[in-house]
């Protein structure tokens, strides 16, 4: 296999690889039949890519640089085990897949640097979350964003139940506790004494299990807020020995058992998108008052020197909003020409990677959200 499928961004090679650089991306489809249609849009794609490249390269490189994608194409088990869309880049020496969980527009370009504006906002924590469906018996985790959300693939050899979990751990006093919720209900507990403090003692180690295993498998790789769903008298318990600084105070007081999916999914929309609204206000904010001091810009030349000197602390890019041409990678100069041309690519799209390059912090938010009309809001550190 020449390609490599990573769930983690950005990538070194986004800033070390020569061009000729190729960025593809397109929406997938999770099941059949419409996963099917899914191999011929990418064979597409790779015409578009084929054209480009021939402009300015010959023959022998080409097929070279193709091979990964003409394998991706041909690979069954991936088409049929995609989400909402993918992403691929690709150098003359590396070639890396990324999974997506929300759609993207098609894409399919050449230039001298990658385009990673759809990757930016797909992995940003201001679009995506995760929700933990916790009780004292079991787990489940989902990923979600402002189109919908999906249950995430545990390991099936990874311990999820307080059985596996605690195996012979587990005192007498839970073994034979008393069941009143029904089947497929959650579970409540009678006891008294010494037999309801070791049942709250098995629900702590086990609690402690899965913040740990969430923490360390899930939220310090993606960094996403994390939204509690568990039953009310959970919520104090859990939060005050998690040691996961990715989970959120707003909660969701319901079952896992006994919450709709639609349900479930509008409850996480209003906790994140009034989390979002807050940081997308704190964001303008912090521009409009670097702009009144002299440390912030929308003008498309100003910050692209700023990027090339690695002076920009932040930078907002509108979300759908291409630039076409270049920056001058030895003078920060920009230059306007033809996207289509392998020699020019998005010049937001490079300044995204400039800032990201310099350690600055990048996000792209919908047209509605930006504070400017220019495409770009960036903050200076100096």
């Amino acid at each position: 296999m020449l390609y490599e499928i990573v769930h983690r961004f950005p990538q070194d090679m986004i800033f070390q690889e020569d061009g000729p650089l190729i960025s593809l991306y397109q929406s997938t489809h999770r099941s059949f039949p419409d996963n099917k249609q899914d191999p011929i849009v990418f064979k597409n794609l790779l015409r578009v890519i084929e054209h480009s490249l021939k402009q300015k390269m010959s023959i022998e490189p080409i097929d070279a640089i193709m091979k990964p994608f003409y394998d991706l194409k041909e690979d069954k088990v991936f088409w049929n085990n995609t989400s909402d869309g993918i992403a691929v880049l690709a150098s003359q020496n590396k070639c890396i897949v990324y999974n997506l969980n929300n759609p993207v527009k098609e894409l399919a370009v050449v230039a001298d640097s990658f385009h990673i504006k759809p990757l930016l906002q797909a992995f940003q924590s201001i679009e995506n979350y995760q929700l933990l469906g916790l009780s004292r018996e079991n787990f489940t985790l989902y990923q979600g964003n402002r189109d919908g959300f999906h249950e995430i693939k545990i390991d099936p050899d990874t311990p999820r139940s307080m059985h596996d979990v605690l195996g012979n751990q587990l005192s007498d006093s839970y073994l034979s506790h008393g069941s009143y919720a029904g089947a497929g209900g959650p579970t409540m507990y009678h006891g008294h004494g010494d037999a309801k403090e070791e049942i709250n003692k098995d629900t702590e180690k086990y609690f402690r299990y899965v913040d740990s295993f969430v923490l360390e498998k899930y939220s310090k790789v993606s960094k996403l807020p994390l939204i509690l769903v568990s039953l009310k008298e959970y919520h104090a318990e859990f939060k005050k020995l998690s040691k996961n600084p990715y989970i959120l105070d707003e909660s969701i007081s319901k079952s896992m058992e006994s919450i709709e999916m639609n349900d479930l999914q509008d409850n996480a929309r209003v906790i994140i998108e009034e989390i979002n609204r807050e940081k997308t206000q704190r964001l303008v904010e912090l521009f409009a008052q670097a702009e009144a001091e002299s440390l912030g810009s929308s003008d498309l030349a100003q910050v692209a020197q700023a990027a090339y000197e690695s002076r920009v602390e932040t930078i907002l890019i509108e979300e759908d909003k291409i630039v076409s041409g270049k920056i001058d990678s030895k003078t920060g100069k920009i230059k306007f020409g033809d996207i289509n041309m392998p020699d020019y690519d998005d010049i937001l799209d490079d300044l995204a990677e400039l800032v990201l390059l310099g350690g600055g912090v990048v996000f792209v938010l919908p047209k509605d959200k930006m504070p400017v009309t220019t495409g770009i809001a960036a903050s200076y550190r100096y």
